[in-house]
C-alpha cells in the first residue's frame, strides 16, 4: 500500500510523470527502505577502510606500498579529496585501520580494526586465514552497529589501498565467472607496461590457487582486510535498513561478495559512479544497475559518494517538498 501512494506521490508533484528521471528512481527507493512518505536522511556518514596488501610488494601499483599510509594521515590531517567534498556536502567522515602497516598514534582519529599489518601476498598463499576473515567481519559489523546507534541511517563506503584493485580484479574474476582480462584495469595512476605486468602476476596467482567456487574460500584467498570489513558492513547495514552509498570499483567488489552472500542487500544500495576502472561498468551492468555519476573518476577514498550525495539529497527535497498538483492548483494533462 505505502508503495502505491509513494508513486502516486512522486508521480503528481507539479511535473511529467517521469520529468525528473533518475531522481525519481532514487526518490522512490529511499521512500521504500524507510516504508516512508516524507523519506528523511540522517547524519550521513562516509565510513572509508584502508589497509595494506601483500601483491603491493609484486609492483602491481604504479605507486609504493607506503603511501598507504601516507594517505591515511593525508585524511586524518584533513588535506585528501574526500574530506574537501565531505565538508562540502555536510557528510561525516570516519577513518578505518583495517590492516595498514603502520602502528598509528592514539591520539589519531581512527577506528582501530588492524586484523595485521596486512595481508598475506595471494600470489603465493592465501590472502588470510580463516580467523583473520572472521575477525574482519566481527570489526564490519561492530562499526555499522556504532553508527546505527549514532542515528545514522545514510553510510557510505570507501577504501584506501595501494595495490587493491589488484585484489578486486582477480575476485571479480573468480565471483563473476569471468575472464581475467575483463577485469583488470589500470588502477590509480597506472601505465599500460604496468598493466600488463600486473595481469601476468594475476594469471600466476590464478594458476597457483586453482578453481574455487565457494564465496568465503574466494574471500579468503584474494581480499584485502579493507575489502572483506567492508563487505560485512554492508550486510550489516542492510540488516539496519540504512541506505547504502557505492563507491568505485574496489568498493563495488566489496558489494560484490556481501551480495553473493545476501542478493537482497542491492535493494538499499545506490552506486554512486562508474569509475574510471575499465571493469567497473561491466561489475555494474553484472549487478543490473545504474550509476548516478560518470566522471572518469578513478580515485577511491569515497569521493564519488560524497560528490554524487547532493543528488541524492535533491531526490528527497522533492518528494517532501516539491507541490502536488492539486495543492499548487495546477491543471494535470487531460
Amino acid at each position: 500500500m505505502i508503495l502505491d501512494k509513494l508513486q502516486e506521490k512522486i508521480d503528481f508533484k507539479t511535473k511529467p510523470i517521469g520529468a525528473l528521471g533518475y531522481l525519481e528512481k532514487i526518490a522512490f527507493q529511499i521512500g521504500k527502505i524507510q516504508n516512508r512518505l516524507t523519506p528523511q536522511l540522517q547524519k550521513p556518514t562516509m565510513v572509508v577502510f584502508a589497509a595494506d596488501q601483500g601483491i603491493a610488494k609484486e609492483g602491481v601499483s604504479a605507486y609504493p606500498p607506503e603511501v598507504t599510509y601516507q594517505m591515511v594521515k593525508n585524511i586524518i590531517n584533513g588535506g585528501a579529496a574526500i574530506n574537501v567534498f565531505c565538508k562540502q556536502n555536510n557528510i561525516d567522515i570516519q577513518l578505518v585501520d583495517a590492516g595498514v602497516n603502520f602502528n598509528f598514534s592514539d591520539c589519531d582519529p581512527i577506528i582501530k580494526a588492524k586484523i595485521a599489518r596486512g595481508n598475506s601476498n595471494f600470489l603465493f598463499q592465501k590472502a588470510m586465514t580463516e580467523q583473520q576473515v572472521e575477525q574482519c567481519f566481527k570489526f564490519g559489523e561492530k562499526i555499522i552497529d556504532q553508527l546505527f546507534a549514532s542515528h545514522c541511517n545514510v553510510v557510505g563506503f570507501g577504501e584506501l589501498g595501494i595495490g587493491n584493485t589488484a585484489s578486486a580484479a582477480i575476485l571479480m574474476s573468480y565471483l563473476c565467472r569471468l575472464p581475467l582480462e575483463n577485469c583488470v584495469g589500470k588502477g590509480t595512476g597506472t601505465t599500460e607496461q604496468h598493466l600488463q605486468k600486473k595481469l601476468a602476476i594475476l594469471k600466476q596467482a590464478q594458476r597457483f590457487h586453482g578453481e574455487i567456487t565457494d564465496v568465503k574460500e574466494i574471500v579468503i584467498t584474494f581480499a584485502g582486510f579493507e575489502i572483506a570489513q567492508m563487505a560485512a558492513a554492508i550486510l550489516q547495514a542492510y540488516k539496519k535498513n540504512m541506505l547504502i552509498l557505492i563507491d568505485g570499483f574496489t568498493v563495488t567488489i566489496a558489494f560484490l561478495i556481501a551480495y553473493k552472500m545476501n542478493p537482497e542487500v542491492i535493494e538499499n544500495a545506490i552506486f554512486c559512479h562508474v569509475s574510471g576502472e575499465k571493469a567497473h561498468r561491466q561489475l555494474l551492468d553484472y549487478l543490473g544497475v545504474e550509476p548516478v555519476l560518470n566522471l572518469g573518476l578513478r580515485l577511491g577514498e569515497g569521493t564519488g559518494c560524497a560528490l554524487a550525495y547532493p543528488i541524492i539529497v535533491s531526490a528527497v527535497e522533492f518528494l517532501n517538498k516539491m507541490a502536488s498538483f492539486e495543492s499548487a492548483n495546477v491543471s494535470n494533462k487531460v
